[in-house]
């Protein structure tokens, strides 16, 4: 016999909607990483519709909420920009509503401040004595990050003349 092969837990719709319901209190899920966990439970199309239904009627799952909390988290931690926070939104079928809610929890003045410090660090830490390559390289960092290009060569000027 082989049994190289694992088999999988097989899970009971009562069963699932528990485990996904533990899933979605540990942090706030979108409907695609729940649905790519009922798919790794090997859940048949009608118990998942069954289960998305159960856990958005008990406010389990909530993507507005998710986009928030997503769009605070990645800008306050990694300090993320609104293109690249939009693009990792979009990336999880988050709708264009919810993504506009989203990013208005970012504020104006903190999202200038934050950008005017990545310049600073970035421009310190680079080690380039050419000075249009150097503003390049820190202008390419900010681009990545997902800030817009307009912000980046305003505020890469203003630090730097």
């Amino acid at each position: 016999m082989d049994f190289s092969k694992q088999t999988n837990k097989t899970y009971t719709v009562d069963q699932a909607k528990r485990a996904l319901e533990n899933y979605c209190v540990y942090q706030d899920r979108c409907h695609k990483e729940v649905e790519e966990k009922l798919y790794k439970m090997d859940m048949i199309p009608q118990a998942c519709e069954v289960i998305i239904l159960h856990l958005m009627e008990h406010n389990f799952l909530n993507e507005e909420r998710f986009a928030k909390s997503f769009a605070r988290g990645k800008f306050r931690i990694k300090k993320y920009g609104k293109v690249r926070i939009t693009q990792e939104l979009k990336f999880r079928n988050i709708s264009a509503y919810n993504i506009k809610t989203a990013l208005k929890e970012i504020e104006d003045g903190a999202y200038l401040e934050t950008l005017n410090y990545l310049i600073s660090q970035k421009w310190n830490n680079t080690k380039e004595s050419n000075f249009y390559k150097k503003k390049k390289k820190v202008a390419d960092f900010l681009l990545r990050k997902g800030y817009e290009s307009n912000l980046v060569y305003e505020n890469l000027h203003q630090f730097n003349s």
